[in-house]
């Protein structure tokens, strides 16, 4: 296991086995309840009046249940999913191709649609609005252009970082939702299920461990599970204990707080080299050997929600966590010098 588990498992693309551990219902899927309860209840008003679902976006950190949620949405209204992403989508006949495939109710998801190129958003535009698109055919003076009907369906789009989609296409959407990092009962309660699907024995304390070391986040929680499992069955019964759990996940690098080795090099160099900050993301990024957007995406998320960093206009500040987490005391500041650093 290397240093960079954590971005490992939240960029890589799922297995079959992820597939297998996503629930299939409203019911069985853990965590965000309001949004659970919204969704629902557009679902049953939607099938009440035999309408097509509105458009809903879906934002929030990888590993949090998007991709999820949108399967969830097909099988709940009874409709075909079909699933593209934003890099994928490169020309206007790439999106024409998609759309002119689409079956009445049918949905789209659309992964990473902040990645959509602004001349592909265009054609986007009246296709959600009027379920309409204009393709040109022909080049130069033969160059014309024909309208295509299309059948009304619901474009369902995900996407990582909400601020980088445009205002028009953010407002063509009926529902924003923003999914919130779990619990770590809330996780315990995903690794349980999902240790009952891959039948491995687990006990609560260990379900426990996982949930607290996987950064609120339900894909982690299910790839320590898959480890915790591998070094239970060479290594101990089978079973998967609390001590089992710690010992597995110390293995790896993932502390209590879940700080595994990359995190805390990033701690480290802010405070040993940069004197706690603050610190431009570029210069910590080469400090420690790691891509800038790796270290915004994968890293700084959680130790800013734990408290370890912040983030300021002047650069990337450690707070006084991050000095008791490497072992080092807090430096006093006046209150003129931290209101200087945030």
């Amino acid at each position: 296991m290397s240093e960079n588990f954590f971005e490992k498992t939240l960029s890589e693309p799922p297995t079959e086995l992820d597939s297998s551990l996503r629930p299939p219902d409203f019911d069985q899927f853990a965590g965000q309840e309001k949004i659970k309860e919204r969704l629902m209840l557009m679902v049953e008003a939607a099938k009440m009046r035999s309408d097509v679902l509105h458009h809903v976006l879906l934002c929030g950190p990888p590993g949090l249940g998007k991709t999820t949620l949108a399967t969830i949405i097909s099988h709940a209204v009874g409709a075909k999913l079909h699933t593209s992403s934003g890099p994928q989508i490169e020309k206007a006949g790439d999106l024409a191709g998609l759309l002119t495939n689409l079956e009445e109710g049918d949905i789209l998801f659309i992964d990473e649609i902040h990645r959509l190129h602004p001349s592909i958003e265009e054609y986007l535009y009246p296709a959600m609005e009027d379920f309409k698109i204009d393709i040109i055919i022909d080049q130069g003076p033969s160059a014309r252009s024909i309208e295509l009907n299309l059948p009304r369906f619901t474009l369902v789009g995900a996407t990582t970082r909400q601020g980088m989609l445009t205002a028009p296409l953010r407002s063509r959407f009926g529902m924003v939702n923003r999914l919130d990092y779990y619990t770590e009962e809330e996780l315990a309660g995903i690794v349980t299920r999902s240790a009952g699907i891959i039948k491995v024995p687990i006990e609560p304390g260990g379900a426990l461990e996982i949930g607290r070391r996987a950064r609120g986040t339900p894909r982690i929680a299910n790839s320590l599970l898959r480890w915790s499992r591998d070094y239970a069955q060479v290594r101990a019964d089978g079973i998967i204990t609390t001590e089992v759990a710690d010992k597995a996940l110390g293995m790896i690098d993932i502390d209590s707080d879940g700080i595994d080795e990359m995190d805390r090099r990033i701690l480290e160099a802010m405070i040993h080299k940069f004197e706690g900050g603050p610190v431009g993301l570029r210069t910590v990024a080469v400090a420690v050997g790691e891509d800038p957007t790796s270290i915004e995406e994968v890293n700084e998320p959680y130790l800013i929600m734990r408290g370890f960093i912040a983030r300021t206009p002047r650069g990337r500040v450690a707070l006084a966590p991050a000095y008791e987490k490497i072992g080092l005391e807090p430096p006093r500041r006046t209150l003129s010098e931290q209101q200087d650093l945030l």
